[in-house]
């Protein structure tokens, strides 16, 4: 028991630390997202005291995303036109050493989505965020059954192919479910915190992958630690603002607001992060 919680009290000083980092600093993130999932991505990066700008035009790219500290790319309403765009900014990014996030929205659906995704990997992204079918599909690459967004799959289902696609891909792998899986490859953590509420709201998880992206921005050399400490964050303002939410719509108001109001001690107390492997 004292090892699991001076392992707790050190997550909780890391994620307090990248927290407050993303608040000093208030990155630029640049979100190339899908509809759905803007205003939620938006307004968590704000709540968290990170800036959002929603700039996916392949015209605005040579321009705009060497002045963002992160890029986050999410697949969800894919279309062809979208594709050069997405393309395109993550090369930038890789070029001029800035993280990017990926966030590979049903990933197995359909093998344009899957071939999309697979040749978005290749271009090098610092963390891979998705559900344990997600992350299944990529890591088998793999087209198969899908609930459309939705998994099928818990994310300890998905440790091992969380693992394989880190190791192929040199990046961090998050696999979210009701316990956040992240793993380098070879280190494997658990963030336990979160309600099943949050599965009723949409776009959930592509902010928790914005969110990702903004505590990566402020540390990009230990993106594993950044990528627990967002997930770890996001959920605790979860828990937070299910004790005043009368279902999914009250949840998503006192969520943000609850990400907005999160204190110190509140984060070093509630942080639930334990080493699996």
């Amino acid at each position: 028991m004292e090892d699991s919680s001076e392992e707790s009290r050190g997550w909780g000083a890391q994620t307090w630390a990248h927290l407050s980092a993303v608040r000093q600093r208030s990155p630029l993130i640049q979100c190339i997202t899908n509809f759905v999932s803007m205003d939620l991505m938006a307004n968590t990066l704000l709540s968290a005291g990170a800036s959002p700008a929603m700039v996916h035009s392949l015209h605005e790219i040579p321009d705009f995303t060497p002045n963002v500290q992160a890029l986050c790319v999410n697949v969800g309403t894919l279309t062809d036109d979208w594709i050069p765009a997405m393309k395109s900014a993550a090369k930038l990014a890789v070029r001029l050493g800035k993280p990017w996030v990926l966030d590979p929205v049903a990933a197995g659906a359909s093998g344009f989505r899957l071939r999309a995704c697979l040749e978005l990997v290749g271009l090098r992204p610092s963390v891979v965020r998705g559900n344990g079918s997600e992350i299944i599909a990529l890591s088998k690459a793999s087209v198969g059954p899908t609930k459309g967004v939705d998994s099928s799959h818990e994310s300890t289902d998905a440790v091992e192919a969380a693992k394989s696609l880190a190791q192929a891909s040199g990046s961090i792998v998050a696999v979210s479910g009701a316990v956040d899986i992240v793993t380098d490859g070879e280190r494997v953590v658990g963030a336990q915190n979160g309600v099943a509420m949050m599965q009723r709201i949409t776009a959930t998880g592509c902010s928790v992958t914005a969110l990702i992206a903004a505590f990566v921005a402020v540390d990009p050399l230990h993106a594993f630690e950044a990528t627990a400490s967002a997930l770890s964050v996001f959920g605790i303002a979860g828990e937070i603002g299910m004790d005043m939410a009368k279902g999914p719509a009250s949840l998503r108001m006192h969520l943000l607001d609850s990400l907005y109001g999160l204190d110190q001690a509140t984060v070093l107390r509630r942080v639930n992060i334990i080493n699996l492997l």
